[in-house]
């Protein structure tokens, strides 16, 4: 394992002013979103969805460090016949590459789930490199109802997520740890701040344990955030306020970045959430975004599935890109979004 070379990659992964573009649906979640804007879900119309945001030249060098891709994207060609990875590593971004196989219902554990994919990973992660692939994703899904998170559930995600970072070193592969408290049920904002923790304190434990090298590893952990059906939502400065302290309770200063999920938040909520906390500063870690929905709804649906809007979708991707480059500096402000609109 080279750590100084995984380390420069990490900390290009969190470039100021630069955030992580997660492209990387499964098939069947891609088919709900196409679903929405009327678009038959094809390998061509696939293709043609995200070689529009990958050819968005200037977006894609200023706004965008890297991007995570599902294994069809990372060995799939554009129109023209050039690798869609040539694409992004031609504007100055990092492929990477999801290779966690799903979450899983976990025996003896109702209503919990335990992520697969670690047989055979080695294997893939090496083909994968050998594509181009720099980096790695992994997601320990984590749900909040009556009961639940157990022990055993967070023990078992954590052990995972670990495994698979050793593993991804070993390769030269810097891997994401990504393990998501959901924002789903109705919960309150504290009862997510303390399963936050208790996430994040049993994951490091793990890293550790598997003798993760904290150096060449990025974190994408959830924002502490009130439940979607809570009847009091947090605002801003309190998500911000909480989520730092819990980050810097439980996460050593030793991570190079952290680029945070969007989970379900609107892509406003998002950008406003990253700003709050890049505002307050004072944390031993590059703070940015790796955001799916927050980056790509607004696109979508200005493509549609037609070619003649490529332009307008490639523009939208571009606000909402810039946006969140803007509050991963602080620098966001509410009224640069009503003049874009």
């Amino acid at each position: 394992m080279d750590l100084s070379a995984l380390n420069a990659v990490a900390n290009a992964m969190v470039t100021p002013g630069k955030g992580i573009l997660a492209a990387d649906e499964s098939t069947g979640t891609i088919k709900k979103r196409f679903d929405a804007i009327g678009v038959e879900n094809t390998e061509t119309n696939r293709r043609d969805y995200r070689e529009l945001m990958f050819r968005a030249e200037q977006t894609m060098r200023e706004h965008i460090s890297g991007v995570i891709l599902f294994e069809e994207t990372l060995y799939q060609d554009a129109a023209d016949g050039t690798p869609l990875v040539e694409l992004i590593k031609a504007s100055g971004s990092i492929p990477g590459i999801k290779v966690d196989k799903g979450a899983s219902k976990m025996a003896g554990f109702p209503g919990e789930t335990v992520t697969k994919g670690l047989d055979g990973l080695s294997k893939r992660l090496r083909a994968h490199y050998e594509r181009g692939a720099r980096f790695a994703k992994w997601r320990g899904v984590i749900d909040i109802a009556d009961g639940i998170p157990t022990w055993g559930c967070i023990k078992s995600n954590a052990h995972a997520l670990a495994r698979y970072a050793r593993i991804c070193q070993q390769e030269q592969i810097v891997p994401i740890v990504e393990p998501e408290v959901l924002m789903d049920g109705s919960h309150d904002i504290a009862r997510c701040d303390e399963v936050t923790r208790s996430v994040l304190q049993a994951v490091f434990a793990e890293l550790y344990e598997q003798r993760v090298a904290l150096e060449g590893i990025i974190l994408k952990p959830n924002m502490v955030i009130s439940g979607k059906g809570s009847v009091r939502q947090a605002p801003a400065h309190e998500v911000a306020e909480r989520t730092i302290a819990a980050l810097k309770a439980t996460v050593p200063s030793a991570v190079p970045g952290i680029a945070y999920l969007s989970g379900g938040q609107t892509d406003e909520q998002a950008t406003a959430h990253l700003d709050a906390m890049n505002r307050i500063g004072g944390f031993p870690w590059k703070m940015t975004f790796s955001y799916g929905r927050a980056l790509q709804a607004a696109p979508q649906r200005a493509w549609a599935g037609k070619a003649d809007n490529v332009a307008k979708a490639q523009a939208a991707f571009h606000h909402r890109a810039r946006m969140n480059g803007l509050a991963s500096l602080g620098q966001w402000e509410k009224k640069l979004e009503k003049k874009a609109a």
